[in-house]
């Protein structure tokens, strides 16, 4: 898998601008997996990684507090996941994750940018299956056997492991990221996660060039303004 994962994962924070966006976009994501999974974070490892993100993308301790104590009350939005896919400029593959309350205000909002950048949506499974959804895990170790083991030993199916520079990148599918993530602070106490999450990564490369490029630039900064879309990836490589 590389480090496709790094580069084939749009930024949603590229102006200061765009901060306020970003903080919406983690207070919504934190609610959702508060009021699925608990309000606390050492029983809910997916709500514990997301909150550890927000903090390190510089989202206010405000921000994350209203939104847990949103999920506490029971009340507020009814979120509910939303995924669309489709091919971008050039014929690169994109895959855009949203929460939303309007799942057809969304897909009104997401088919627009596909449309107006002459690029094309699909059903579901359109290109979903030319990437791994992998749970990531990045951390400072030189211990690579001790990593492996403790992970095999807690039956995760790790389905790549690197090892550069003092840094140790575990790929797991994600329905193993919970039993990844309690292995390796069994292991090693507490981690201070230089990647902590799931993505779709994708499994090669469409390359794209000219004034597909611009195209397709144009295509993620639609798709960054609208609220409801929390994640976009693709396998574009310029």
């Amino acid at each position: 898998m590389g480090r496709a994962y790094q580069n084939r994962k749009v930024s949603m924070a590229k102006t200061a601008d765009a901060k306020t966006k970003v903080y919406s976009k983690y207070g919504r994501e934190i609610y959702v997996c508060a009021k699925s999974g608990g309000i606390d974070p050492s029983g809910n490892l997916t709500l514990r990684g997301l909150i550890d993100r927000a903090k390190k993308d510089q989202v206010p301790g405000h921000v994350i507090e209203k939104a847990l104590d949103k999920a506490k009350g029971g009340g507020g939005e009814d979120f509910a996941p939303a995924r669309y896919e489709g091919f971008g400029p050039g014929g690169c593959m994109v895959i855009v994750d949203c929460l939303t309350d309007n799942p057809n205000r969304t897909f009104g909002d997401v088919r627009l940018c596909f449309t107006k950048t002459k690029c094309k949506i699909g059903t579901p499974g359109t290109v979903s299956h030319m990437f791994d959804h992998a749970a990531i895990l990045a951390f400072k170790s030189a211990d690579e056997d001790a990593v492996l083991e403790a992970l095999l030993t807690a039956d995760v199916d790790v389905t790549d492991i690197e090892n550069e520079e003092g840094k140790i990148t575990v790929f797991a599918p994600q329905a193993d990221y919970a039993k990844a993530k309690q292995a390796l602070t069994d292991l090693l106490g507490e981690i201070d996660f230089e990647a902590d999450e799931i993505q779709f990564v994708p499994r090669g490369a469409t390359k794209i060039s000219g004034d597909d490029i611009a195209l397709f630039e144009k295509f993620l900064d639609m798709l960054n303004e609208l609220d409801d879309v929390q994640n976009v990836f693709h396998d574009a490589e310029y």
